[in-house]
């Protein structure tokens, strides 16, 4: 592959990450973006459909999945990479989502903040900018 070609490409898996982030609002049933947008510490749980709030999760997680390994398969172009990563995600899914079930059902105000940061690993691609130096690092001592 030409190196303009791999950019351009690269180039469309970020900018689909940006729209995913920029849409958020359009695109995803999330009665928490507003929610943690303003003095949330102070405030009670907004309403939430509890079944409709974990698909819309699990599909913004699994969109911005599928981006993030095609971003790393254009990067190092290793099967290998892209299994562990795979394997990672579906991990951190699980455990997340664990957490995050639960805060949603059981809504306190002293965990708001936890709620919060579990929240963000599950809707943003924060495994990619943790796991790109990672696997460049790794790739540099081998």
């Amino acid at each position: 592959m030409h190196k303009a070609t791999k950019y351009i490409l690269l180039s469309i898996l970020v900018l689909m990450l940006i729209l995913i982030r920029f849409y958020e609002d359009v695109l995803f049933y999330d009665p928490y973006l507003e929610f943690f947008q303003n003095d949330y510490l102070y405030m009670d749980s907004p309403r939430r459909e509890v079944a409709k709030l974990l698909g819309f999760t699990t599909l913004r997680y699994v969109l911005n999945t599928l981006i993030s390994l095609a971003i790393l398969f254009m990067i190092f172009k290793d099967k290998s990479i892209i299994k562990f990563s795979v394997l990672i995600y579906v991990i951190a899914f699980v455990v997340l989502m664990v957490f995050y079930s639960y805060f949603v059902v059981n809504p306190n105000q002293e965990d708001y903040y936890m709620f919060f940061n579990i929240r963000r690993f599950l809707i943003q691609p924060i495994f990619l900018i943790l796991l790109l130096p990672a696997f460049y690092y790794h790739k540099l001592k081998n």
